[in-house]
């Protein structure tokens, strides 16, 4: 990675790719500029739901006592989400109604994060904001929902003021609460997953570009550094590829805690 540093050796230089570069133009209305139509971040969504959906109706269409390869894979991706992230955290008594919540989430993004590893798409749809600020703004107002359905407006009261604090410092403790609470929480929940997937697919398209350069055209010395961004960018697409998975585990482990906190919210 260091060789993209290196000063080219042709008059124009390397050109390192920019945040315009994944923003293709539109696909309906034809070449229209991106945001005006329909895009290949949209399509990849569509088809990311239309996957989920074939491949776990698929998966449970049989239902054999000793279950096919295609079963048993269903039934492990469903109890990991079931049992790991909504049973381990909500609680034995309360999570049932929310797994199919997590499940939805867990599998949306994570397919639509490995996107951005599979050849011909290349596109982590979560890369761009508006996907990650809609799921968290999902997740967001479902908790506070939950919360005012468990507890009445009371549970605004449990959410923002903890006991055991003394009345001199409790307007600031409430006030900090407030803010990290509902204020800070939505915006770190979806910007976490956006930023993560934007910045890991730049470094895959600048380590990509810079072998391309190197290797193609960079003259003397620097040609065969072109071999060393080849194998850093290797490593970091299998290292995107990991990342790409924990921020879906993420992602929906949060929104398991945060669905904890407003059902036991008497409990802060």
């Amino acid at each position: 990675m260091i060789a993209l540093a290196l000063p080219a050796a042709n008059e124009e230089g390397f050109v390192a790719p920019t945040l315009d570069e994944m923003h293709l133009p539109e696909i309906l209305p034809w070449g229209a500029e991106y945001g005006e139509g329909f895009g290949k971040q949209m399509l990849l969504i569509l088809l990311s739901v239309a996957l989920i959906s074939w491949f776990f109706i698929a998966a449970a269409r049989k239902r054999q006592l000793v279950p096919g390869r295609l079963q048993f894979l269903g039934e492990f991706s469903y109890n990991l989400v079931r049992n790991s992230i909504g049973r381990d955290i909500i609680g034995e008594k309360d999570f049932r109604p929310f797994v199919p919540l997590l499940f939805s989430l867990f599998f949306f993004i994570l397919l639509n994060n490995l996107w951005g590893s599979i050849p011909l798409a290349q596109l982590p749809t979560t890369s761009h904001v508006g996907t990650a600020y809609a799921l968290a703004a999902i997740v967001y107002f479902t908790w506070i929902i939950l919360g005012i359905k468990k507890h009445g407006i009371k549970y605004f009261k449990y959410a923002t003021v903890p006991s055991g604090v003394p009345v001199f410092i409790l307007p600031l403790v409430v006030l900090i609460e407030i803010i990290s609470t509902f204020l800070v929480r939505p915006i770190t929940h979806s910007l976490r997953l956006f930023a993560t997937m934007l910045s890991g697919h730049l470094i895959i398209m600048l380590a990509a570009s810079g072998t391309e350069f190197l290797l193609l055209e960079a003259e003397g010395l620097l040609k065969p550094l072109g071999a060393l961004t080849l194998v850093g960018g290797v490593g970091m697409f299998l290292f995107e590829v990991l990342i790409q998975c924990l921020q879906a585990y993420v992602f929906t482990l949060l929104t398991a805690i945060y669905i904890q906190g407003s059902v036991a919210a008497a409990d802060h």
